[in-house]
């Protein structure tokens, strides 16, 4: 594994993922969680700032496993691999927290589908970052090889 790669990798990917998830949840969702019937579901926006910092946490947590299990499976295939991944992944995180979300909270079933649909565009977008990242060049470096 190439550690310089690696950090650059969950750094961008980190990135992508606050970027894509504010788009997802502030701009393209935003007033949907606004909506009658469904901003009852959530905190205030006083009480999700004041928990803020573990999103962050939780959100450095996934990318560092998200780009470990990318580099630990890397194939030298280029973007595509990365698209490959992301897919897997989409499925993985996105159909599962999206749907059992939609079992247990009083939501419609377009909000869960948005989650499932967004989360696994977004996936297959940090999957590409990390393939890009992760090119053939940093595969072949050896001098950070452990």
């Amino acid at each position: 594994m190439n550690r310089k790669k690696f950090w650059i990798a969950f750094g961008a990917i980190f990135i992508v993922l606050e970027i894509t998830g504010y788009l997802i949840h502030g701009v393209i969702l935003g007033a949907t969680y606004e909506s009658e019937g469904i901003k009852e579901v959530f905190r205030t926006m006083e009480e999700m700032d004041s928990r803020m910092w573990i999103m962050i946490l939780t959100d450095l947590i996934w990318v560092y496993f998200f780009t470990l299990f990318f580099v630990k499976g890397y194939e030298n295939k280029g973007i595509m691999e990365g698209v490959r991944f992301g897919l897997y992944m989409g499925i993985f995180v996105s159909l599962v927290i999206s749907y059992q979300n939609y079992v247990v909270l009083p939501i419609p079933y377009s909000l869960a589908f948005q989650w499932f649909a967004y989360g696994f565009v977004q996936s297959i977008i940090l999957g590409v970052v990390a393939a890009l990242i992760y090119s053939p060049a940093a595969a072949a470096e050896s001098s950070d090889e452990s």
